[in-house]
């Protein structure tokens, strides 16, 4: 019996700058393209390259071999921290008002977008 995936809230976003943890990619950084949460995973820009073959259509007229990003487990990558300068784990912090903060678990600071 297959169990219906639960969509669940990733600590990561579109635009965060991330470090890969481990697999053929380990040691390299990027930026979050996008995130797919039912799978569970990211797509990162310039990192896991694949080449696919193409026929020429509208968007891509003159076909061919194209590379681009496939996608990577969620659990592969860590988030880089602006203060730290290092692959951190991320923390939940609620504010009185009722907004939650994405903070850094090492240095305790605010985790901005880049």
């Amino acid at each position: 019996m297959e169990a219906a995936l639960k969509t669940r809230r990733f600590r990561i976003k579109k635009g965060d700058l991330v470090q890969v943890i481990s697999g053929r990619a380990k040691g390299k950084t990027g930026k979050i393209l996008a995130v797919v949460p039912d799978r569970q995973q990211v797509f990162v820009e310039k990192l896991n390259l694949i080449k696919r073959h193409t026929r020429p259509n509208q968007k891509n007229r003159q076909g061919g071999i194209i590379e681009k990003e496939a996608p990577l487990h969620i659990s592969k990558v860590m988030l880089v921290c602006s203060n730290c300068e290092k692959p951190v784990r991320v923390g939940i912090q609620q504010l009185e008002d009722g907004n939650k903060l994405r903070i850094c678990r090492q240095c305790k600071e605010v985790i901005e977008k880049k």
